[in-house]
């Protein structure tokens, strides 16, 4: 890690961030205390989701080292809420936090424990800070609640660290906090990772290649040929070809021989260039097409990626931990652990060539070439957001960037990846990319939290190795059963294997993909037959298991099912929104009053609908209770079995 970072553990053996000679000054051209309610309760549940297996990190401070204490220059409130929470904790901490030229403001710091305690008599209330006072009596509600486990918070809070940084000497401060301020920038962990891997490369013209690289990356928006800009598009050539959709390199070599000698633009800034008298704060428009940017929407955030780039390489380089029985990398794809999971594969990763903390260089050119190419497949072959044709919702999009025109003429336009076999005609294309669109949306509204998406670590894996030969012959035509075969295990391992005993009674506990796989299979079955009855349908965000016979009919109006209420013949996946109103009704009356959602809503559901009918003098809910959901049932679980070779 550069020297100018250091890592700061809110408590610990040594005593805590506070318990030292080192001062920390708030200068006058910050704003005073602001924290409210929202950010106090969000920093306590913040340390309670701490795991206890490893350190987590809550934030940066930028700090100027002045005559032998630091003046911070951007974090004081997160640093001041620490300093309140420790106080209220009944931590000891000495004197070191003050704020320049307001007196208000120390005098509340000085007498926290006098507040805490209600001794108004030994305070003057007239020179008591409000916006401190009131994060006082916030933090105190929190931490004196009936729920509240102190031991463990006190535990977990051992584990959270900050990282302060100094910014180089002779910065404008007052610059350098005005311009962070109007770009609304903070430190985040991903840039701190950045600082940390340039660190590592001794020249500095690889660190700027290596930032130009990172830059590019970082912003997920459109397609990363997009955010490499220079004159006449050279180094967009020089890395992706001429008609910009080449595979990128995998040589650091190439890439020093494609930036160096061009103009290059990059969406990045550094410390040095944010203070230079003549820096102006750019719009973001500026650099990217600006259809490209509103067009297209990456289904994860950057911390993710890396975090996914990050298990890729351990994969193709074969990184294990120096400790046989560890894991080099977590399974959870935690953003808030992102320094933590580099950190590791580091310090105590191995390879056939030795030890990675014994050749950190090489480290880093690897990974950001690492990182160029995975974000080159994930453009290219992992689904995004795509608005077009003032579209406010979207679809889901499965496209690659193409180019048209001469020399300095050229344009990007964007056409649908291809999936086709050698010197085969394009009409299969089509289609193929359509059941790769269809079930990647499936895993997509499945995996909601970007924590466990999972399938685009293992796709992006098997779109890299043995130096991406999947993408250079026919395997590419099978990319779909790739992805199928993830959900496949995910329905058999958390879904048959679960209901091994033969009942499928699960209830709201039934796991998402198992109805979306489900979906799946019915709309390929569907469109390989004639009557095309699903060809309408997509994937969207139905996250609520419900009954169709309901668990609790409304006022008593028909009799409760109490023995298989539950069996998978019985649910639906619907959305969230509708849960409320949909939840006591008979299946007729939500068959009538939900039309309009259930004809475009999932077709195991429209299939229920249509099956909710009159049998003789039998009512519809009845009928379904005691006959139609059973043969539902098992028409279904044929599908699902048939597909995941359950016999």
């Amino acid at each position: 890690m550069s020297k100018l970072v250091t890592e700061l553990h809110i408590i610990g053996e040594n005593g805590n961030m506070f318990d030292t000679d080192m001062e920390y000054i708030i200068p006058l051209y910050q704003r005073a205390y602001a924290w409210e309610d929202k950010q106090l309760t969000q920093l306590i549940e913040d340390i309670n989701d701490v795991a206890e297996d490893s350190n987590y990190y809550i934030g940066s401070l930028i700090v100027s080292k002045q005559f032998g204490r630091y003046e911070v220059v951007d974090g004081q409130q997160r640093l001041t809420s620490l300093y309140l929470l420790l106080n209220c904790l009944g931590i000891k901490t000495k004197p070191t936090l003050t704020f320049a030229c307001r007196e208000k403001s120390n005098y509340t710091l000085r007498n926290i424990e006098e507040l805490l305690l209600e001794n108004r008599s030994k305070i003057d209330m007239d020179r008591i800070e409000p916006g401190i006072q009131r994060g006082i009596r916030i933090l105190s509600h929190e931490l004196t609640k009936d729920h509240f486990d102190r031991e463990s918070f006190m535990e977990k809070l051992a584990k959270i660290i900050v990282y302060r940084i100094e910014v180089p000497e002779n910065t404008d401060l007052n610059r350098y906090y005005e311009i962070m301020n109007t770009r609304g920038e903070q430190l985040e962990q991903h840039d701190i990772l950045k600082a940390t891997l340039m660190s590592y490369l001794s020249d500095d013209s690889e660190k700027g290649l290596f930032a130009k690289i990172w830059d590019a990356c970082s912003d997920m928006t459109g397609y990363v040929q997009m955010h490499f800009i220079s004159k006449n598009n050279a180094v967009r050539e020089a890395i992706f070809g001429s008609e910009w959709n080449s595979m990128p390199p995998n040589s650091w070599q190439k890439y020093k021989k494609a930036i160096s000698g061009t103009t290059q633009e990059t969406t990045g800034h550094k410390i040095c260039d944010l203070i230079e008298k003549n820096f102006k704060v750019e719009d973001d428009e500026g650099y990217v097409d600006g259809d490209v940017r509103v067009r297209f929407e990456s289904v994860i955030e950057f911390p993710y990626f890396l975090l996914h780039t990050l298990k890729v390489y351990v994969s193709l380089y074969g990184v294990t931990h120096e400790i046989a029985t560890s894991k080099i990398v977590d399974e959870l794809l935690d953003d808030k652990k992102l320094l933590d999971a580099f950190n590791r594969v580091v310090s105590c990763g191995i390879t056939d060539t030795g030890r990675i903390a014994d050749s950190k260089e090489d480290f880093a050119r690897g990974f950001i070439i690492c990182l160029l190419r995975t974000r080159y497949l994930f453009d290219k072959y992992i689904i995004k957001r795509e608005y077009a044709n003032d579209s406010a919702d979207g679809e889901w999009s499965l496209k690659s960037l193409y180019v048209s025109g001469q020399q300095s003429k050229k344009k990007a336009y964007y056409g649908n990846s291809e999936f086709t076999r050698s010197g085969e005609w394009t009409r299969p294309n089509d289609w193929r990319t359509k059941t790769n669109i269809m079930m990647q949306s499936a895993l997509r509204v499945s995996y909601t939290s970007p924590k466990v998406m999972h399938w685009i670590t293992k796709l992006l894996i098997w779109l890299s190795e043995a130096d991406c030969k999947n993408i250079k012959n026919d395997a590419i035509t099978k990319f779909d059963k790739v992805a199928e075969n993830i959900a496949i295990d995910a329905v058999r391992e958390n879904f048959f294997q679960v209901c091994s005993n033969g009942v499928y009674a699960m209830g709201v506990n039934t796991p998402h993909i198992v109805f979306n796989y489900l979906d799946y299979l019915l709309w390929n079955d569907d469109r390989n037959g004639k009557k095309k009855k699903y060809s309408d349908f997509v994937f969207e965000f139905r996250n609520s298991v419900e009954h169709w016979y309901p668990q609790n009919p409304s006022e008593g109006t028909f009799e409760q099912w109490k023995d298989g209420v539950d069996q998978f013949g019985n649910l639906c996946i619907i959305q969230r929104n509708v849960n409320s109103k949909f939840s006591n009704m008979s299946p007729e009356a939500k068959k009538s009053t939900f039309k309009d959602m259930i004809v475009k809503g999932s077709i195991k559901l429209r299939i229920m609908s249509e099956l909710t009918e009159k049998n003789g003098d039998k009512p519809a809910s009845l009928y379904w209770k005691e006959r139609a959901y059973k043969a539902h049932e098992e028409e279904m679980l044929g599908h699902l079995k048939k597909a995941c070779n359950i016999e």
